[in-house]
Formats: C-alpha cells, structure tokens, sequence
C-alpha cells in the first residue's frame, strides 16, 4: 500500500521560508514522478511544482515559480519543497501526490495523495 506523509507546515510570517517533506513507503520511490499541490479553503486544488523520477526535470506553476523549488532524495524516498519568499496568499493545506508516471508535470495523473500538511503565513 502506498503511503505517503507530509510535514514542515506552520505559522510563518510574511517574507519567510519553509521547508517541505514528504516521504513515500509502497512503491519504488526512484521509479515514478512526484507533485506538490495545495487548496485552499473555497478553491480548487492547484499544482505547485512537479518533478520526475530521476530529479532531471521540474516543473512549476507560474504562481511560484522563482519563490518555490522541489526536490527528491531516492535515497531517503522523500520529495522537498523548499518555499521563499512567502506571501499570505499561500496560506492553503498543502498535498504531495505520485504519478504512476515518471515524467510529471502539471497534466499527468496522480494517483496516491498524502493527507497534508497546514502552512499559514501571516502578514
């Protein structure tokens, strides 16, 4: 069964950064392409930030793109998602999720999702 549990997530101020994990046990991390999205409360679900199998390649939304970046450790079976620069208007519960792909990106599917982890940012 594949899992996948999210931390790092907490009250930051405005300006601030944090640092996001997620690690993956059920399937072989090093195969498949991972994803970080987030939701708000009264929104849709947004794709921040994709990365394939090998770390080679990522992808990002333009709403974070130079402010966020995603990484993975096949070692450690996690995915990180480093933010700078945070803004109130990233306030949201944020999911990482694994794409039975290894490529990524924002148009493939993902099909296991963690249950999150809460970031707030206060102005």
């Amino acid at each position: 069964q594949v899992q996948l549990v999210e931390s790092g997530g907490r009250l930051v101020q405005a300006g601030g950064s944090l640092r996001l994990s997620c690690v993956a046990s059920g399937r072989t991390f090093s195969n498949y392409a991972m994803g970080w999205f987030r939701q708000a409360p009264g929104k849709e679900r947004e794709f921040l930030a994709g990365i394939n199998w090998s770390g080679s390649v990522t992808y990002y939304s333009d709403s974070v793109k130079g402010r966020f970046t995603i990484s993975r450790d096949n070692v450690k079976n996690t995915v990180y998602l480093q933010m700078d620069s945070l803004k109130p208007e990233d306030t949201a519960g944020y999911y990482c999720a694994t794409s039975p792909t290894s490529w990524g990106g924002p148009r493939v599917v993902y099909d296991y999702w963690g249950r999150g982890t809460q970031v707030t940012v206060s102005s």
